[in-house]
């Protein structure tokens, strides 16, 4: 599928979808979006020692650096398995093009965004001391046959449900819930009550949160048994 690069309100970029009229996201602030719903509304909550990531997609991998920006500001004797998974990824070109590097005070991190997106697929890498990076090239329903350690923090971060209804379905999470330990935490840009009510029949404490910028809710969901 065709894709362009867009510039978003907080003067990041984003990749649009001409066939799907569908970004990578929010038109409002690509940045402010990953900031807000997967490290302030994420991984704050479940910082450790030792954790678990997994995140549906990798797709421009601007999750996957406001996550190192994070883990950088913390204790560097803690450690981080980061897995992602991404049918289709983005090409060189669009990474130049998109310069999230650009954004983080940390000098590293043009290097670190172009080993993410050049390290071998289904391949353990550790961009940095104690970040260990997996990427799956894989459909997401390929997720139940991947080998994965408990898992105790979701990046639920797939198209939206107006172009691809069926990641929002309840397979699919339940394929997610099955890799997560119990009191592992789901977070997500979403707020529809259909996911919502999913995810109770799921046995997760589900909470509505302030959204990101142009969004008024997003869900926050912890596993329960």
């Amino acid at each position: 599928m065709k894709r362009e690069v867009k510039l978003t309100s907080d003067g990041s970029k984003t990749l649009y979808i001409n066939d799907l009229n569908e970004n990578y996201h929010s038109h409002h602030g690509a940045m402010q979006e990953a900031q807000h719903v997967f490290i302030n509304n994420g991984l704050k909550l479940k910082y450790d020692y030792e954790i678990n990531i997994l995140e549906l997609g990798f797709g421009t991998g601007l999750n996957v650096l406001v996550t190192i920006d994070e883990f950088l500001k913390n204790d560097k004797n803690h450690v981080i398995h980061y897995f992602t998974i991404e049918k289709y990824p983005v090409n060189e070109r669009e990474v130049k093009e998109l310069g999230y590097d650009s954004f983080f005070d940390e000098p590293n991190m043009k290097k670190y965004y172009r080993e993410l997106h050049e390290c071998e697929w289904n391949v353990t890498q550790e961009v940095l001391p104690n970040f260990f990076f997996t990427k799956f090239n894989r459909d997401f329903y390929e997720l139940k046959n991947l080998a994965l350690p408990p898992i105790d923090l979701v990046y639920y971060d797939c198209f939206g449900a107006r172009v691809q209804p069926d990641l929002w379905e309840k397979p699919l999470f339940e394929m997610v819930a099955d890799k997560m330990k119990e009191g592992a935490l789901l977070t997500t840009y979403s707020s529809k009550g259909s996911v919502r009510r999913i995810l109770q029949e799921l046995h997760f404490k589900v909470e509505k949160k302030e959204g990101p910028p142009g969004k008024r809710e997003m869900i926050n969901a912890v596993k329960n048994e």
